[in-house]
């Protein structure tokens, strides 16, 4: 495994997207071409499947310092009101290029500290959405909390608006490591709002556990995992942590890269977490993922409707999802487009009545194609090879997935690929054989994370 490693820890996406920003092409789109393919969009998927929202809240009390999110640190809540009228400003705009009521689907809360806005600012932020759309039958709206100030008012009021799901960030609850992220929390204080939310009537409770932190070592991430089994969340997201500390206003310098645990560390991690978990009932759900039977993640990747998108993985899938505040995204099927990054420009941009668009990409036939592939891939473990791609590209795909075939990562067979359970926690690499666009242009900086 050893080897295994040192040969594919090597930069690559996380693929929530294909293709990944870093490679969207902005010559083929504009805020015209932007519009009309959300529009078109809309009408040809919202009565059938309805649309989805993400909302980013970007602010934080503290600075996070293993965080690789858009976040504006302060301790003014000053800034919540201007903040919420500009995301219904945005609403506003989208609104006006429908012809009827939105359905709205799936609804997520993030950020940033979405629990930094009051309980009354939520609701109000919420309110103001749904008085011009309706809910879908089987609609899922979720949010992220932090575990040290989620109130009950927070959980009830969304709770009243339809939210059924939540996540908290809890990490590792081991100090040094805390102090190392500045990301402080007792156990006592996760056990407690979990059991609130359930409480409360919330369905799917989530923990998110990262794992490669600085001064982190294998113990510390067996007795966080001991520790979240006492409580057994529905689902755990435990992820590798992405060091990125070149990317512009990220704050993960308060550490030295000698703090870091190496890649074979790493990976014995990853396997002590993998172990420790399936052994608990928890089954590997796509990349990173792990739910228990009772929960929707789980029976959505067995009937296999799993879905991955921009804020991870979900068992619903529409064809428009909206992303509302500063540095979202959202997703058209046949194109992408970015919010600005600055608050200050987002909300004087809106208050014009300005779609505040800082970047986009549309799709072409070829991107769709590849994009299903890696979805495939990232959902199922799986693809077919009759999906439509030149045999010039399916060709070099193949080649370049010679050695992870002969390393036994993969399986390629007649009429399609699949990922081996050894290959899967290298999946971030075989996808990146299908990436046409990062083979065609290789970075001339580093733009990602180590993929072990």
């Amino acid at each position: 495994m050893c080897t295994l490693i040192k040969k594919y820890n090597v930069p690559g996406p996380r693929y929530t997207s294909y293709p990944t920003v870093p490679y969207w092409d902005r010559s083929g789109f504009s805020g015209d071409s932007w519009k009309a393919s959300v529009k078109r969009s809309f009408d040809q998927s919202n009565e059938t499947s309805g649309i989805s929202l993400y909302i980013h809240l970007p602010f934080c009390e503290s600075l996070c310092t293993f965080c690789g999110c858009m976040k504006r640190i302060t301790k003014r809540h000053d800034v919540e009101g201007p903040y919420i009228r500009a995301l219904l400003r945005e609403w506003q705009l989208y609104l006006e290029l429908f012809d009827k009521r939105p359905v709205i689907r799936t609804l997520h809360l993030g950020g940033g500290t979405p629990t930094f806005f009051s309980p009354e600012n939520l609701g109000m932020l919420i309110r103001g959405i749904l008085r011009f759309a309706d809910r879908a039958e089987d609609w899922e709206f979720s949010f992220e909390g932090h575990p040290g100030n989620t109130t009950r008012e927070h959980l009830e009021v969304l709770y009243d608006l339809g939210f059924r799901r939540v996540s908290y960030g809890v990490q590792d609850y081991n100090e040094t490591v805390q102090e190392a992220i500045n990301r402080k929390q007792t156990f006592s204080q996760v056990a407690e709002i979990t059991r609130l939310s359930r409480e409360i009537g919330y369905t799917s409770v989530g923990h998110d556990i990262i794992y490669g932190l600085p001064k982190q070592r294998e113990e510390h991430v067996r007795q966080t995992l001991e520790k979240t089994l006492e409580i057994r969340p529905d689902r755990i997201a435990f992820y590798s942590y992405a060091h990125v500390p070149w990317m512009k206003g990220n704050g993960q310098r308060g550490f030295k890269d000698s703090d870091l645990p190496g890649a074979a560390e790493k990976i014995r991690q990853f396997e002590l977490g993998e172990e420790i978990l399936g052994a608990a009932g928890y089954a590997s759900v796509g990349m990173d993922h792990y739910a228990l039977e009772s929960d929707v993640l789980f029976r959505a990747m067995h009937a296999g409707r799993l879905h991955r998108n921009f804020m991870g993985y979900t068992e619903t899938a529409t064809q428009l999802t909206i992303g509302l505040g500063v540095s979202s995204i959202s997703d058209s099927w046949d194109a992408f487009a970015q919010n600005v990054k600055s608050v200050e420009e987002y909300e004087h941009l809106v208050s014009c009545g300005i779609f505040p668009l800082m970047r986009g990409h549309q799709l072409t036939r070829v991107d769709r194609q590849i994009r299903r592939h890696i979805l495939d891939l990232m959902c199922r473990f799986e693809t077919q090879w009759d999906q439509g791609l030149p045999e010039e590209i399916r060709s070099g795909i193949c080649r370049r997935l010679t050695q992870p075939e002969a390393d036994g990562l993969v399986e390629l067979l007649p009429g399609s690929l699949r990922i081996t359970h050894k290959g899967r926690r290298f999946m971030r690499n075989i996808c990146m054989a299908f990436d046409l666009r990062l083979h065609q242009k290789a970075p001339e900086t580093r733009l990602f994370s180590m993929t072990v």
